[in-house]
């Protein structure tokens, strides 16, 4: 089974695409990838939304998930997210094999 979560930031005046690459200046989008668990994060930015970052987060189960979810890095995200003024739409999919 797999997790896979798209997480949309939007904000404004660009301050989405400003929130991912400093995610990734800092490290943190590498240290999240290589945590227990994790197959795939990712970023994209829609054609038709320069407002918005999309964030494709995949994890090998629930359990990988959650403790992602206690690490100290989701202060550090928490953080850079209310830095930017972004909110946020969640979908979560579930694949089963």
């Amino acid at each position: 089974m797999s997790l896979t979560i798209n997480i949309y930031y939007t904000g404004k005046n660009g301050s989405a695409r400003k929130f991912a690459e400093e995610m990734v200046e800092k490290g943190v989008v590498n240290r999240v990838r290589s945590e227990e668990g994790n197959e795939k994060y990712e970023y994209f930015f829609p054609m038709d939304d320069d407002e918005t970052v999309l964030l494709i987060d995949r994890w090998k189960s629930e359990e990988a998930l959650d403790e992602h979810h206690k690490s100290p890095m989701m202060k550090e995200i928490a953080e850079l997210r209310d830095k930017y003024n972004l909110h946020m739409r969640v979908e979560q999919f579930i694949e089963r094999k």
